[in-house]
């Protein structure tokens, strides 16, 4: 624990697993109070039917140092996310200092076919699960920050602009990561006036829990699934994006992002933070010399140290990154 956030309150929206419980826990090393959210709890397991609980996360963050609360809240519903942000408000006397705004949860709706052929109920329900979650939290948290007059807002997407300036395979998915990136930046022009900064953020090639398992590796022993594809090479485990987001949180200036589309590898190279292995990973520069560029042969090594930094071509059609296939 560092305590540079000591005192302060952040809201991890989809806290449960992956990229949610990685941001929390290294908001909790930094010595804030955060407070975790899913529908997945040990008395009752979420839509995906995963181990993963909200308490779990809520005691990895206070064993790093802070304070972790777990609050089930399904965020589809109005009522509920406004019973949570009542809460914050009487808990922390109407402190909030970060809302990190990580919902997802559609990867079980998505189909990588064209639009025409996509089931639509199956679309939509990704669309409502994926970005109608971003707007009602918004809506109904955004208040605790504008009163404060200063805070932090972080919208979680897949891709960065160098990905997201092309189609991505499907087009629901699609437009829900490329439309939270846009709320990210518009998001900026309502909140600047009152002292909040809004970001949107992605994470490179993530490691999560799903994402190891479909690879049949564990933490540890991940290097064994490049085997399996050699892009695992760039992968980066879910704390290196929280380490993101607490360098945000600690930033006296950091109305200098207002508005940007981040990523994990942006940042670390910014604020000189390191994934747990004390490896840099850079995925969108790796995807775009080794990927979609001429360099077939790019040491992915190269890539996951500190690097002099260079304008990289922007590939085009991308793969996803933080999900498994």
């Amino acid at each position: 624990m560092n305590g540079r956030l000591h005192g302060q309150v952040a809201l991890v929206t989809g806290g449960t697993r992956g990229a949610g419980r990685g941001m929390a826990v290294e908001l909790g090393a930094a010595g804030a109070t955060v407070y975790v959210t899913g529908r997945s709890t040990r008395a009752l397991r979420g839509p995906l039917n995963r181990p993963e609980t909200i308490e779990d996360t809520a005691e990895l963050v206070t064993k790093a140092g802070g304070r972790g609360i777990a609050v089930r809240c399904d965020h589809l519903v109005p009522s509920e996310v406004e019973a949570l942000a009542q809460r914050i408000n009487d808990e922390q006397h109407g402190r909030l200092d970060v809302l990190v705004d990580d919902t997802w949860g559609g990867d079980q709706w998505i189909e990588w076919k064209p639009l025409w052929e996509h089931d639509l109920d199956k679309g939509l329900r990704a669309l409502r699960n994926g970005l109608e979650t971003h707007l009602i939290t918004l809506h109904t948290v955004l208040p605790l920050l504008v009163r404060r007059g200063r805070g932090l807002v972080v919208e979680v997407t897949d891709g960065d602009d160098t990905f997201n300036a092309r189609y991505r395979g499907s087009m629901f998915f699609d437009m829900i990561k490329v439309a939270i990136t846009r709320l990210g930046r518009m998001l900026s022009e309502e909140l600047r006036p009152h002292g909040v900064t809004s970001v949107s953020l992605t994470p490179g090639f993530l490691r999560s829990e799903a994402m190891l398992e479909h690879f049949g590796v564990t933490e540890e022993r991940w290097r064994d699934g490049i085997a399996k594809d050699r892009w695992f090479a760039i992968s980066e485990t879910p704390r290196y994006i929280g380490r993101a987001v607490a360098a945000l949180a600690s930033d006296p200036d950091l109305s200098r992002w207002a508005g940007k589309a981040l990523s994990s590898g942006q940042l670390a190279k910014h604020y000189g933070f390191t994934d747990l292995d004390g490896s840099q990973p850079e995925a969108s520069r790796f995807f775009a010399d080794a990927y979609f560029g001429g360099d077939k042969d790019a040491n992915v090594e190269d890539y996951r140290r500190q690097h002099d930094g260079q304008n990289t071509p922007t590939p085009s059609n991308p793969p996803r990154r933080t999900q498994a296939p």
